[in-house]
C-alpha cells in the first residue's frame, strides 16, 4: 500500500469499536474485502477479526448493544474515552481536549454536535483520513491505553480484545512499559456494582473549548499540534513534567 495514502482499516477499526448498529452489522462483507484488500494488519490477525466480525454477524443485535453497553458505558476502566485513561479528573483534560479538537478542525474532520474529541471511534475516523505514515503515529501516542484495554478486555474473556491488539499492531511506536504499568494500576469496577458506579461517575463535567482553562482561546490553540498532542495522549495520571521539558512527563525526550 502506498505509505502517503490514507486507509480504510483504520475505518473499519472504528466502526467496530462503535455501538452496535444493523447498518454496521449489514456492513460487515464490506469491511472483509477492505481489509483483504489492503492487507495492512497480518494474516494472523486478519482471521482472528473475521471471527470477530463473524460473532458480530451471527449475533442477536439487542445482545450485541447490551455487551456493547456493559463493556465500555458501564465499565470506567474500558471506557472508550482516550483521555479518561490519560488525565482523568484533571484539569490538563479540558485543555487536552481543545487541542485534540483544533487538530481535527485543521484536517478537516468535522465532529457532530455532543461528540467528545477524545472518543477512540472518532479519533480512528480522523486517522483514517491522514496518509498512512502519519496514522499510525497518532496511534502510536495512546498505545498504552490500547495496550491497557487490550488486557482488560482479555482478563475478561471478551472478543472485543482482537480490535485492540489489531490497533497496537499498527501503531507506530511500542507503549513504554511505565506508561502502560499506571493505566493498568487504575482501579476496576464491577459494572453490575450500581453503588461503586454511581460514586465513580459523581465527578465534575469536563469542561473545554475557548477560555476553559482561564486563559482564553488564544492559549488554548498556541499549544496543539501533533507534538503538543502526543505529550497529551502520553501523559499518564498524576506523572509530572519536568521543568526542562514541560509537555514530556519524567522529562522524557
Amino acid at each position: 500500500m502506498d505509505k502517503d495514502k490514507s486507509t480504510l482499516t483504520f475505518k473499519v477499526l472504528s466502526a467496530l469499536l462503535s455501538y452496535p448498529e444493523q447498518e454496521m452489522i449489514a456492513a460487515i462483507p464490506e469491511m472483509l474485502a477492505a481489509l483483504a484488500a489492503e492487507a495492512l494488519l497480518a494474516a494472523p490477525q486478519r482471521k482472528a477479526l473475521q471471527a470477530f466480525l463473524a460473532e458480530l454477524e451471527a449475533g442477536d443485535l439487542y445482545d450485541l448493544q447490551e455487551r456493547y453497553v456493559l463493556l465500555f458505558d458501564r465499565t470506567r476502566s474500558l471506557s472508550l474515552h482516550i483521555f479518561e485513561h490519560v488525565h482523568g479528573e484533571s484539569r490538563d483534560r479540558g485543555q487536552a481536549m481543545v487541542d485534540l479538537m483544533a487538530l481535527y478542525e485543521k484536517g478537516g474532520l468535522t465532529m457532530a454536535p455532543g461528540e467528545l474529541p477524545d472518543f477512540l471511534p472518532l479519533f480512528l475516523e480522523y486517522c483514517a483520513t491522514r496518509p498512512l505514515t502519519e496514522a499510525r503515529e497518532l496511534l502510536g501516542q495512546p498505545a498504552h491505553v490500547l495496550a491497557a484495554l487490550a488486557e482488560r478486555l482479555r482478563k475478561r474473556g471478551s472478543s472485543y480484545e482482537v480490535v485492540f491488539r489489531c490497533l497496537a499492531s499498527l501503531a507506530a511506536a511500542a507503549p513504554r512499559a511505565e506508561d502502560l504499568a499506571a493505566v493498568l494500576a487504575e482501579p476496576e469496577t464491577d459494572p453490575d456494582d450500581m453503588i461503586a458506579l454511581d460514586k465513580i461517575w459523581e465527578e465534575e463535567a469536563v469542561t473545554f473549548g475557548p477560555g476553559a482553562d482561564g486563559q482564553g482561546a488564544q492559549s488554548a490553540m498556541g499549544g496543539c499540534g501533533a507534538d503538543a498532542l502526543a505529550a497529551r495522549m502520553r501523559h499518564a495520571r498524576r506523572a509530572v513534567p519536568t521543568h526542562d521539558n514541560p509537555m514530556s512527563p519524567g522529562g522524557r525526550p
